[in-house]
């Protein structure tokens, strides 16, 4: 299942370029972003549990996580400064609330459920990992932290049998680490991410 912020666009695509009945070459972008159309082939779906009824035995279930302080940090560079998602909010543009659309990260951060409010886009990039995943891991045959995508570029060359290449997608030339983030900002998103490093506990550990 696929995580927003979690190299998503990068697996879909090599994944697309994968299958058989997918002409690449063809494939119309939805929207001003090129890599929209790997997300039109492969829509990141929330997770249901009747959709795993259907799942054969040998399937090779997979899922990529990240540390759940980059992927809001991620969701900051990409949506927020890059794409600059929020003046597209009716609500911040109409005035309706009080919120700029360009904040700085820690103002974005702080205020982050009013900005979920606000914005379908960031409210999608921000929801708790297991939305998508689905709330027992073990049920994938392989976690693949996004570190590690090498390995799962190899787990599925070998699954494939054929050779298998990531783009890098929504690569942001934005630099921004853990440590430019003020304390008050971190406490503001204690409860969020203790939720969130519990439930990855056996791959990622709260540094701060």
């Amino acid at each position: 299942m696929a995580v927003p912020k979690c190299a998503s666009s990068s697996v879909k695509r090599a994944l697309a370029e994968l299958d058989p009945q997918i002409d690449t070459a063809s494939l119309e972008v939805p929207t001003s972003n090129e890599n929209s159309k790997w997300h039109a082939v492969y829509p990141t779906q929330r997770f249901r549990p009747h959709r795993w009824e259907k799942v054969p035995d040998d399937w090779f279930g997979f899922t990529v996580v990240r540390d759940p302080l980059k992927r809001l940090i991620a969701c900051y560079t990409d949506r927020v400064v890059t794409r600059r998602e929020l003046h597209n909010s009716p609500r911040i543009r109409s005035g309706q609330v009080n919120l700029p659309a360009d904040p700085d990260p820690d103002f974005f951060l702080q205020n982050l459920g009013a900005y979920r409010d606000a914005s379908s886009v960031i409210k999608h990039h921000t929801m708790h990992i297991w939305l998508f995943t689905g709330p027992k891991l073990e049920k994938y045959q392989k976690v693949y932290k996004i570190e590690d995508l090498e390995t799962l570029r190899g787990d599925l060359a070998e699954w494939t049998q054929t050779d298998v290449a990531f783009a890098s997608e929504n690569k942001s030339d934005i630099s921004l680490d853990i440590d430019d983030l003020s304390d008050q900002t971190l406490a503001s998103l204690g409860p969020w991410l203790r939720e969130e490093y519990a439930f990855l506990k056996d791959h990622y550990a709260q540094t701060r």
